[in-house]
Order: C-alpha cells, then structure tokens, then sequence
C-alpha cells in the first residue's frame, strides 16, 4: 500500500498543482499587488534620487542671467530645454563683487543644429577652467587630467562616434569624458572651455554656418549667458540675491534652494500619493483574498475532514491552507516583482522625459530592500487573508461535514 505524505509543503505543492485555474488567479491576484508596490516604490525611489543627484550637481547656490530668461534657464537646467541668452561679460566682476559672494563663475550658451553640421541638436555650455567650481569637480570623478582646449566633455546621454569624437559644425570634436547622470538637462548637453567654444565659432562662420537667432550677433567675446555663484554659508543666498538685483538692472537671479524646494514640494505629493495608493491596493488585495479564500475552503470543507480522518491535526489543516497561500503569494510576488523591473528599468529616459521631473535610477543597493519587502507583502497578504477562514474550518466537526448533503 502506497504512503501518504502528509506533510504541510508537500500537500500544500500538490493542492495547487490539481487546481491550476484556482491558483493562477491566487497567484495573479498577488501580482498585481506586488507589481503595484514595487513599481510604486521603485518610481518613489527614483525620483527621490534624481533631486538629490541634481541638488548635488548643480553645485551653485544662484544662477544669474538676463532678466528676460529665468524661465528659458530654468528648462535648460531641469528639462534641457535649447536655449541662448546673453548680456555684458562685465556682469561678472559687479556680481562678484556683492557682499557674501565666494565666487562667481561666467557660463556661455550656444545651441548646435541638428543638420549636417552637427551629430545632434544639443545645448553647448562653456565655461571658465580659472572661476569654475561646478563643471570640473564633476569632471573629475571621471578624469584626473585637465580638459585641453579643443577637448569636450558630453552628458551621459549625448552619442559619442566609435572614434570618440563628435562633430559640431562640420568638424570632429575628441570627447574627452562622459559625465555621470544628473537627473538635469545637463545630461543632454555638451561642454567645453571658452576657448574652445570661442575656436567652434570661427571655424562654424568660416564654414559658412549660420547661428540660431541673436546667437550670430552675440556670440563674440564680452559676451556671457550666466553667471553661476556660490555664497557664503554665513550669508542666506535669498539676501545676495536681493543685492545682486538691486545692484544690476536687467538680471534676475533664480536661487537653487527655491528651484529644488518647488521640485521636492511636487515630488512629495507625488511620492505620498504613490504610497497612499499602495497601500490602498495591498488592503484591497486582502479584502479579495479573503473573499477567494472563504469560498475555496467552503468548497474543501470534505476533502479537509477527510483529512483529519486520515490523521491530521486541526494545527495542521491551518497550516496547509497558510501554506498555500504563502506558496502562490511569493509565486505573484516574484511575478510582479519581475513585470514592474521590466517595465520601469529599461524605459527611465521615457518616463523622465513624461514626468518632466529630475529621475535618476537608484542604486542596487537601495532597490534590493524594496524587492525584498515588496516580496515579503505578497507573501504575507495571502496568509492573513486566508487565516480567519482557515481557523473557522479547523473547527467544523468532521462527522456533520461528511454527512452534509446526504
């Protein structure tokens, strides 16, 4: 005579292979939970981490520019809106000079075209090697050498040729290093010294070039499109604004605090809306199991008392149906788990781009745990769900259940 096996996992394995229609709606119930969650948290994640990328990166605490074109800066920095905007390079001694300025480094904006002349339509950004404090300290978590007249550096998003170069106005460009991400529009822009902008110019208008707009008038020496300026810690930077203001007519000076403060303002509502929801859709999901699980141990109710017929215990019934739905949850888990990696990971320059907002992929190290817990949620809901059902059924009589319907 063939042994039984009463054991709680293999029973519980063999209960979920005979019923395929009921455990895959167990299994994608849970899916759909976990999907949910991790791809809700993970979305969360990146966005935290994006700001914070950017925040980092920006490294000036103002942005001094012509009073016209604080909102044209403001795209080129968060969505690497194209722009150009210029006045007197002679700004950038009268900004230094305010009271609670460290340091004020000049910036220089032209815009490439996107025809034979160049590789791409993309934003071109010189700056001053002598005065920078943003663009070379991040360079140098690439490249410990100084970036040589006639050298750019690219954004991690901009296409670089086999021979590691790119052509800007007809002429090939060696790209000296790529830039991490920033979650900002830097990443789609190029930079290089102002003497090699300045070389780019000439050797455009030799080729018979043309610039976009003012850019052909403006785009000489004495001219400059920001001033970017670090302040003194002792000072608040919305006061050196207000002196820079005062001081010079015809700039407006956006302050990186207030920029990153509307940014995380959003992203709060945002982030509390995506966990609110989360949470909504787990409560939602034990409501349902619960109800799936009454009616499947309603229907079991025989084959469970003939079990307890055949020596298990009332612990051990409990135990079987906790089982199985641990079983099918970490089964929806993994499943949904996989389906929100598989569609948020490959696509973050998509979903940056239709947020409009600073998204940066995290880490492995911070999305292991939301794996982990989104895994643990799937696994738990199901158990919890089914144990009131299972606990009312371990205490039906086996007599009345077997002579019910007779």
């Amino acid at each position: 005579m063939r042994k039984i096996d009463l054991t709680i996992g293999a029973l519980s394995l063999k209960n979920l292979r005979a019923k395929p229609v009921r455990t895959a709606c167990l299994v994608i119930v849970t899916a759909i939970l976990a999907f949910a969650l991790f791809g809700g948290s993970i979305l969360a994640l990146n966005l935290q981490q994006g700001l914070a990328t950017m925040t980092k990166r920006f490294g000036a605490d103002l942005m001094v520019v012509p009073a016209e074109a604080s909102e044209k800066a403001q795209s080129l920095l968060l969505q690497g809106g194209i722009s150009y905007f210029y006045f007197d390079a002679a700004i950038v001694n009268k900004v230094a000079q305010t009271e609670g300025i460290v340091c004020a480094s000049p910036q220089f904006f032209l815009t490439s075209l996107s025809t034979e002349c160049c590789d791409a339509a993309v934003q071109l950004i010189a700056y001053d090697p002598a005065t920078d404090f943003v663009v070379q300290p991040w360079i140098a978590e690439k490249r410990s050498e100084t970036i040589a007249d006639g050298q750019v550096v690219v954004g991690s998003r901009i296409s670089v040729r086999r021979n590691g170069a790119i052509q800007l106005f007809n002429h090939e460009y060696p790209v000296a290093a790529r830039l991490s991400s920033s979650a900002s529009g830097f990443d789609i822009s190029i930079f290089m010294t102002m003497n090699t902008m300045r070389d780019l110019i000439g050797r455009a208008r030799a080729e018979g070039y043309n610039f976009l707009g003012v850019q052909e008038k403006e785009a000489v020496r004495g001219r400059v499109s920001a001033v970017l300026v670090k302040t003194d810690p002792a000072k608040a930077p919305s006061v050196v604004a207000y002196d820079i203001r005062k001081q010079n007519e015809g700039v407006d000076v956006l302050i990186s605090q207030g920029i990153f403060a509307r940014i995380a303002a959003t992203l709060s509502g945002l982030v509390n809306y995506i966990h609110l929801f989360s949470a909504a859709l787990w409560a939602l999901a034990a409501i349902v199991l619960a109800a799936v699980f009454s009616g499947i141990i309603h229907e079991r109710k025989k084959e469970f008392a003939l079990l307890r017929i055949l020596g298990a215990t009332r612990k051990r019934l409990v135990g079987i149906v906790l089982s199985e739905s641990a079983i099918a949850g970490i089964a929806g888990g993994v499943a949904g788990v996989a389906l929100a990696g598989l569609s948020v990971f490959p696509f973050s320059t998509l979903i940056s781009e239709r947020l409009e907002l600073p998204y940066l992929d995290a880490p492995l190290l911070r999305i292991i745990p939301l794996i982990l817990g989104s895994l643990f949620l799937s696994a738990l809901v199901g158990p919890l769900a089914s144990l009131y059902a299972a606990l009312r059924m371990s205490k039906a009589e086996t007599y009345f259940t077997m002579r019910e319907g007779e």
